[in-house]
């Protein structure tokens, strides 16, 4: 499935606590997930879901000031997490990243929150000292997915949530643009369709050669208990090394919303805080196509390729989170309930999965 750190430049760390013996409400099981950006690189955002944690979002819209991201932090912790930019703005500020203004740096680090304090208990969130850890682990090598970094006490309807990653490559006129998504999963909906256990994205079980899991572990999921309404939110990063303004970044964190819809139902509820950063690292160039209209922005073809990859690869990476994660606190997994689902796939395939 490739992931976002298939895009040059792009880094990505993990920082978590997980007590062995966490129940539900009891033990630690919360963490941070850090995209570290390239210098130069343009961010923005949009957010669905009616119930959104955030940080910084507000900069990132195309009619303010500030033009480009340092990092963006993804954290447990509900809005108690948002502590844990702290920790990253010291980490950046420490290298000189960041807006210089007349006495230093000011790095800009946009975050976003899931709700996973009733999974270890409400006074066990992410500080300031696990965004500083995350982003010092942070490395270009593919990420840790599953129960890691945020996504360890991420919950995914009746199945445990966590960290998935994706990527693609699309041809854009003469140029090759690479996308890649990074989503900690965590909604109210449903990833599986409850009747066949499957994927509702018919591509994607194809794609992961998934079959019908037999009748005896569907009965099995049916008795599952949906989580709690409030335990919510799905958020994620988008990315790409084509060259965006600030505003075609927005239209591509626009479309990438898609991936989630794809693959979670119902989604972008007012119980959920779905939110979508899109970066663009610019180092690949795309020229304007011949014959674009005068009327029509020269980047309009790479938004809308690279807008349509990177929903393709958020919804991969949404079902790579979930068939990735392990047990916490005796939240089901999808492999451990399901294990029917990966009969066609080769058994060192399914267990990486």
């Amino acid at each position: 499935m490739g992931a976002i750190t298939d895009v040059a430049g792009i880094r990505v760390g993990h920082h978590h606590r997980l007590d062995p013996d966490v129940t539900l409400g009891a033990g630690w099981a919360t963490g941070v997930t850090v995209l570290l950006a390239p210098p130069g690189t343009v961010g923005a955002v949009d957010a669905r879901g009616g119930a959104p944690g955030s940080r910084e979002t507000d900069l990132l819209d195309p009619a303010n000031t500030v033009r480009h991201v340092d990092a963006v932090v993804l954290a447990g912790g509900s809005a108690y997490g948002l502590a844990a930019a702290d920790g990253v703005m010291t980490f950046l500020e420490e290298r000189g990243r960041g807006v210089a203004l007349g006495g230093g740096v000011v790095p800009i680090v946009p975050a976003a929150v899931i709700f996973d304090l009733p999974v270890g208990g409400w006074d066990r969130r992410p500080t300031a000292e696990f965004g500083y850890s995350a982003a010092a682990a942070a490395t270009g090598e593919a990420p840790a997915v599953g129960t890691v970094g945020a996504g360890v006490g991420a919950r995914a309807g009746v199945f445990k949530g966590g960290v998935g990653t994706a990527s693609t490559t699309v041809e854009v006129g003469e140029q090759t643009v690479t996308v890649g998504a990074l989503v900690v999963v965590n909604p109210t909906g449903e990833v599986a369709d409850p009747t066949t256990g499957l994927p509702w994205a018919a591509d994607l079980i194809e794609e992961l050669g998934l079959t019908t899991p037999p009748s005896e572990q569907l009965a099995v999921l049916a008795r599952l208990e949906p989580k709690p309404g409030s335990l919510n939110t799905t958020i994620a990063v988008v990315a790409t090394d084509a060259a965006l303004s600030p505003a075609g970044c927005r239209r591509v964190a626009i479309a990438a919303q898609d991936g989630l819809a794809r693959t979670i139902r119902p989604s972008h509820t007012p119980v959920d805080g779905d939110t979508v950063f899109a970066l663009a690292t610019g180092a690949v160039e795309v020229p304007p196509a011949p014959g674009t209209p005068i009327a029509m922005s020269p980047e309009t073809p790479v938004v809308a390729a690279v807008g349509a990859a990177a929903a393709d690869c958020l919804a991969r990476a949404v079902l790579v989170g979930v068939l990735a994660a392990e047990p916490v606190a005796g939240i089901p997994t999808y492999r451990h309930t399901l294990p029917g689902a990966f009969a066609n796939k080769p058994a060192g395939r399914a267990e990486r999965l």
